[in-house]
């Protein structure tokens, strides 16, 4: 008789926790990783077992890892996240996941605080009503250089996040694994002091 296939990825592995499962459906393999024809000539290394283990380091490396990547360029984040997280030993599905934080969806939101916070950064808010009473003899010209104002400023936005964001973000995750852990460990005593007693009590 032969061996039953093995389950789908996300359907019939589950792990302990509705965290791990959701890392798991929406980033890649080791193996897709290393089959990436972007990537061939580290494959080998994306199958490394160290880069997909969650660590007290490796999560908040890969979370920040992943936030850079995603602001620093618009698209391929992804590949750029996983790049830079073999020399960071960071967590490679974290990576590919926090990246996601920039997706079609949200690009609107991000360009409009991208901008905003260009803006603030560069002070181009006080500088622009001049600018655009010395040009407004001409239209066009006018048009064009708010355009490249608005497009510099929200480039510039990108970058900022790109710095700020990462930060934050891994405050943020290795909080929360600390988070994690001492819930797991007040579970594991919990458990064990529950044996215990039944133990005594039955004795």
């Amino acid at each position: 008789m032969s061996a039953p296939p093995p389950p789908r990825r996300g359907l019939g592995l589950r792990s302990k926790t509705w965290a791990m499962d959701l890392i798991r459906r929406h980033t890649p393999t080791r193996e897709e990783m290393a089959a990436n024809k972007y990537l061939a000539p580290i494959a080998h290394r994306f199958l490394s077992p160290e880069l997909w283990r969650f660590t007290r380091r490796s999560v908040p490396r890969g979370v920040a890892l992943g936030l850079f990547a995603a602001f620093i360029i618009p698209v391929g984040q992804i590949f750029l996240a996983a790049f830079l997280a073999l020399p960071a030993r960071a967590n490679v599905p974290l990576s590919a996941l926090a990246t996601f934080i920039t997706n079609p969806f949200t690009l609107p939101f991000w360009l409009v605080v991208a901008n905003k916070v260009g803006n603030f950064t560069l002070r181009l808010d006080a500088a622009g009503p001049q600018l655009a009473q010395a040009t407004a003899e001409s239209g066009l010209w006018s048009s064009a250089l708010a355009f490249v104002e608005m497009a510099g400023a929200t480039a510039f936005g990108f970058a900022v996040l790109a710095v700020v964001a990462p930060s934050i973000g891994y405050l943020v995750a290795s909080w929360v694994w600390r988070v994690v852990v001492a819930r797991k460990r007040a579970k594991r005593l919990k458990i064990m002091e529950a044996r215990l007693d039944q133990r005594l009590g039955a004795q």
